[in-house]
Parts: C-alpha cells; sequence; structure tokens
C-alpha cells in the first residue's frame, strides 16, 4: 500500500468547523469543572507538577492544585489542607496562590476551536477564597492568547519580549499581560463560605485558543486586603477554581461559505498527529495533549469501523535501547487514553521505532523535536 506523510492538522479542523461555520458550542471548554482525572490526586505539592486533571496545566514553575473528593487527605473534597469548601459542582476543583509578588500560580488550557475575530464571547468562572489564606485579592481574571503561555518564573506571568542587536546581544522586556475579563479592583474576593463567579463579555481579535486564568497583576495593583491575622500555613491569597466557561454570545451568525468535506485519513496513510507532549524522557502524556487526543478520538468516532497502528517516535538523544522502549510506551500511552474514552481495544494497535525513521536532521532543537512523534498508520478503513 501506498504511504502518505501529512499532519492531522487540517482533518481536526473538519472536525471543529461546526464551532465557527454554524453554532458556537455551549461551552468551549474542555473539562469545565475538572471532573475528568487520570489519578485521584494525594498531594499538595510544594514545587509539583499538576499533572493529575485532564485538558487543564500550569504554564509556569508554580504548582496549582487539584482537589476531588476521591483524593488523599491533603486534597480530598471538602475538607483539605486549604479550608473546607464543596464544589461549585461535582465532586472536583483546582486551587491556585494569587497574591505574593514572587510566587504566583495559574490555570491553562487549551480550547475547543479558535475565536473568531469580530465575534463576542463570554468568560466566566467561580472562586472561593480558602479559609485558611490571610489576605484576599480583587483582580483574579482571564487571559486569552492565540498561543500557549510559558515561563520558567515561579512569580507573575509576564510578556517576555526579546529584541535581538546583531548576533551576539539581546535585550529581553518584560511587561505584564492585560487579560481580557479581571474581577473588578473595588470587589476584593473575600468570601470563603460561598462561590463568587467572576465574569465578563469582549470581542476577539482573532485566532484565540488558550486561555490562562490567575492575577495578572503586582501586589501593588491587585487590593490586596489583610482577611484574618494570626499564624496561618498559607501565605497570601489561596483560591478555590471551578465551573469555567467561556461561550459565544453574538445572536447572529454571518454567512460564511461551508466547510471542506473530506473523508478523513485512507487505508495506508501514515498521519503525523501534532499537540501530543511528554516529559522528557517519559512516555505520561501531559494534559497539554488533551485537545489532539480528544480529535484522534472523535475521527475514530467518524469512522468507526478504522483500525490504526499508533507510532511512536524519538530523536537520537540517549542510547538506542532507551529510545525504542521510550517510543513504545509512548506509543502505548496513546492508545491507552483512545481505550480509557471508549474506542475498541481492537481497533488499536502500537508499536516503537525508537530513533530509527527521523524526518529532520536531530542536530538542532527544531530537528529533534520534529523527531519527537507520535504518527498513526491506517491498516484498516
Amino acid at each position: 500500500m501506498k504511504k502518505h506523510w501529512f499532519t492531522l492538522t487540517g482533518f481536526l479542523y473538519l472536525l471543529s468547523a461546526g464551532a465557527i461555520y454554524g453554532q458556537a458550542p455551549d461551552n468551549m471548554v474542555y473539562n469545565p469543572s475538572f471532573e475528568e482525572y487520570r489519578r485521584c490526586p494525594q498531594k499538595v505539592e510544594a514545587l509539583g507538577v499538576m499533572r493529575d486533571v485532564e485538558a487543564w496545566w500550569q504554564p509556569t514553575q508554580g504548582s496549582s492544585d487539584y482537589f476531588n473528593a476521591c483524593g488523599g487527605r491533603e486534597c480530598v473534597v471538602p475538607r483539605n489542607k486549604m479550608g473546607i469548601q464543596a464544589a461549585h459542582s461535582g465532586d472536583a476543583y483546582c486551587g491556585i496562590y494569587c497574591s505574593q509578588e514572587r510566587y504566583r500560580e495559574y490555570l491553562q488550557t487549551e480550547l475547543k476551536s479558535t475565536l473568531v475575530a469580530g465575534k463576542r464571547y463570554r468568560v466566566s468562572f467561580w472562586v472561593s477564597l480558602a479559609d485558611k489564606s490571610p489576605h484576599a485579592i480583587a483582580t483574579l481574571g482571564a487571559l486569552l492568547t492565540q498561543e500557549p503561555l510559558t515561563d520558567s518564573t515561579y512569580g507573575i506571568l509576564m510578556n517576555r519580549e526579546i529584541t535581538q542587536f546583531g548576533n551576539e546581544a539581546s535585550q529581553s522586556i518584560a511587561v505584564y499581560h492585560e487579560p481580557q475579563i479581571v474581577n473588578p479592583l473595588d470587589a476584593p474576593l473575600t468570601n470563603t463560605k460561598e462561590w463568587v463567579e467572576v465574569s465578563g463579555e469582549f470581542t476577539a481579535k482573532g485566532g484565540e485558543r488558550f486561555l490562562t486564568i490567575g492575577n495578572f497583576f503586582s501586589f501593588n495593583k491587585s487590593n490586596v486586603v489583610l482577611v484574618q491575622s494570626g499564624n496561618s500555613p498559607l501565605a497570601g491569597a489561596y483560591y478555590y477554581i471551578d465551573d469555567v466557561s467561556l461561550t459565544c454570545i453574538d445572536t447572529l451568525t454571518p454567512e460564511l461559505p461551508a466547510p471542506p468535506v473530506s473523508d478523513g485519513p485512507k487505508e495506508g496513510e501514515v498521519v503525523r498527529v501534532d499537540g501530543i507532549y511528554f516529559a522528557t524522557g517519559e512516555s505520561e502524556v501531559l494534559p497539554q495533549s488533551y485537545n489532539a487526543l480528544i480529535r484522534l478520538k472523535e475521527m475514530l468516532e467518524t469512522h468507526p469501523e478504522m483500525k490504526i497502528e499508533l507510532r511512536g517516535h524519538t530523536d537520537d538523544q540517549g542510547t538506542a535501547e532507551f529510545n525504542q522502549k521510550l517510543s513504545e510506551e509512548r506509543a502505548h500511552a496513546v492508545a491507552d487514553f483512545l481505550i480509557g474514552k471508549g474506542i475498541q481495544r481492537r481497533r488499536l494497535s502500537w508499536v516503537g521505532f525508537g530513533e530509527s525513521r527521523p524526518i529532520d536532521d536531530n542536530k538542532t532543537a527544531e530537528g529533534r523535536q520534529n523527531n519527537r512523534r507520535v504518527e498513526f498508520l491506517v491498516r484498516e478503513k
């Protein structure tokens, strides 16, 4: 059978085109109340990585937290290390530090589809100040961006612009982000008993696909207030976050041409799946991969007779033996995700090729990144 090489991006676009060409979905946020999880949370990590909840991650080095009724003592709902609070809905919520200048936490996710220029959207999420927080703030907000935000800092998430002067000199300038939605400055979020909604409307510039929640303002501009004195295990303001929503509120849908029709990849074709991420040297799929994996699942649901072979590949860093094993485990991890979402095991197989099939030059960082990939072969359709 003849094999063709292309990415899955174009076909996945067709699956979500209804959000652009027709009525937008009620909520464009995956896992909005954090009910879908990989494992029950056990600890509030001081400097950990939030991997327990599906579709959400932390864009900085700050360790956002996950709480669930199935969790361990520190992370259980309603009584946990930070206080006592039932979920706004369901059994779970997340938590973030929001006031300290040198330490902040954020939550980030990828939307189901891209926002359309000129359209009006409404963002909403619910917050509750943790019982053990000595302080509260006002300026919790939501930021919509075209690209995911990442920063190696533990502090405020900033927009860092680097200007290059020749081959050797460069200058880095950090400026504050301007979230589209912010709670009013004169209304500190002090309620520890009930959930309070933070919401607002905005007009999209177009292309926004990533949503980040947190405090994007300096300490002096956050209206930090003291809510309790005495000894507290927490330093600053800590908030539970639940029920995140982003909806299109335009009442009229413009006349647009219908999206192209596609039957998807053909039997014998090899398709690269962009947007699947792993930690260095690990086989666990990171939460940032959720959208790509869900759309792969949707493609398999659209073609219920399709059978695929998942293929893992690595760059040439490390030994050939390690890379071979790692590529097999990563392909297996993708299969496990799909099976967990209802795809029949008989439709999937997986194999690893290690570093043996590069598609780019391993001598450059970009080339190595291209070689670290997951693909699938359409075995039967």
